[in-house]
């Protein structure tokens, strides 16, 4: 649980660390309205949250979970979800090719993607809906290391090519040298920039 937190995360790539149930994922989850606080305000670029369409804020800072979690059906089906919903076209070959993935991706089944190349997909799915930040919840975790570097060295070209900040949440200390420019420590509900 995160209790009094007063902590701005500027702009480019910032990693959350900390121990488990220090609030890391918690965080992600205010900073897209997956859920509210309890208490005090939460702001996206100068604005609350809550003042914000939520799927509106969630398109402009989409969460890549742990997990990938693709729906049933093709790659390119899943990259175009997101936008669809919003009423516009995705750019399809521009998302996979950002998350890593080549375009001839876009016919195969979605649910028979090695882990890696799913978790590429999640992130191409978020690319598609062009948000201002990624809001990624240990998006290596569950990878095997060749996959692993592979994920770190798309994110480490993210904002420099799509223009996109980062707000990384892992407990490799590491990783978070390597992907980010700033890292917050969250223990105890509280936070301290490391």
């Amino acid at each position: 649980m995160l209790q009094g937190v007063t902590l701005r995360i500027e702009r480019g790539a910032t990693a959350i660390v900390g121990p488990s149930g220090a609030g890391k994922s918690t965080l992600l989850r205010l900073l897209n309205r997956l859920a509210d606080p309890d208490a005090g305000d939460l702001r996206f670029l100068g604005q609350d949250v809550r003042e914000l369409d939520v799927l509106e804020l969630r398109r402009r800072a989409c969460l890549v979970p742990q997990l990938p979690a693709p729906l049933p059906g093709t790659v390119a089906a899943n990259v175009d979800f997101g936008p669809r919903l919003h009423g516009v076209a995705a750019d399809r070959d521009r998302s996979l090719a950002l998350a890593g993935l080549d375009p001839s991706f876009a016919e195969r089944d979605a649910q028979r993607l090695s882990v890696g190349e799913q978790q590429r997909l999640m992130l191409a799915r978020a690319l598609a809906l062009d948000p201002e930040a990624l809001l990624l919840d240990e998006p290596t975790a569950a990878l095997d290391e060749a996959a692993k570097a592979g994920v770190e060295r798309t994110l480490q070209t993210l904002e420099r090519r799509a223009g996109v900040s980062t707000v990384l949440v892992t407990h490799d200390r590491a990783q978070a040298r390597r992907l980010t420019t700033c890292t917050v420590e969250l223990r105890n509900g509280r936070a301290a920039v490391a």
